[in-house]
């Protein structure tokens, strides 16, 4: 089983890093490699829609997107973690997860995706329903802990003080786990589901 975690904070060691820490010993604990993209502290424009991606397989900008494709098509699973900017999650990492999901066009069916946001106080579950709408249109489950995957923390280190929320954490990996072998053994046995062509109507004639 591999995960690729994406930080979206621009702070490699910052209350983002705490939550997703609390994650990887259990992956660890489990014998599931991790893999940790670095993404909030990166130079990342957002997606032009010239849709180049759609003949080459790959962003027309070559840069991290074009780097952590490979890493997202060898994942069983993925972990969005953000923290909270205006009730919502950092624009770099939107505009890297954007053109992620857009160019890569390899099928991420029942991939399985997990969402953490990390903020003082308000704003978490507007980000973590803003993340999970990349799982949602990918036909990735979603996988759930025990509550809104959140944790609360401004300065550096005041996450480690959130006892629920790093219980949270743990309890969203160890899910996260558990849903990542239960669909292996699912394709194993019976494949994929089926898919029919997709059908796109458009609404302005």
């Amino acid at each position: 089983m591999k995960v690729l975690i994406l930080n979206g904070s621009p702070h490699p060691n910052g209350n983002t890093a705490t939550a997703i820490n609390e994650m990887v010993k259990i992956f660890q604990a489990n014998d599931v490699q991790v893999d940790i993209v670095q993404v909030g502290n990166q130079n990342l424009r957002g997606c032009i829609a010239c849709r180049a991606c759609a003949k080459t397989g790959k962003c027309v900008f070559d840069d991290l997107v074009n780097a952590t494709a490979p890493q997202f098509a060898q994942a069983d699973g993925v972990v969005l973690a953000s923290p909270v900017y205006y009730a919502s999650a950092n624009g770099t990492l939107i505009s890297f997860l954007d053109r992620l999901f857009f160019s890569a066009k390899f099928d991420k069916t029942m991939k399985v995706g997990a969402s953490i946001a990390v903020g003082r106080r308000g704003g978490l579950t507007a980000t973590y329903d803003e993340l999970n709408k990349y799982f949602a249109i990918a036909g990735m489950p979603i996988a759930c802990g025990q509550y809104w995957n959140g944790v609360h923390g401004r300065d550096a280190g005041e996450a480690a003080g959130d006892a629920e929320g790093l219980q949270q954490m743990r309890t969203l990996a160890n899910n996260m786990v558990f849903l990542m072998r239960s669909i292996a053994l699912g394709k194993e046995r019976y494949g994929l589901p089926a898919r029919e062509q997709p059908t796109f109507t458009n609404f302005i004639r």
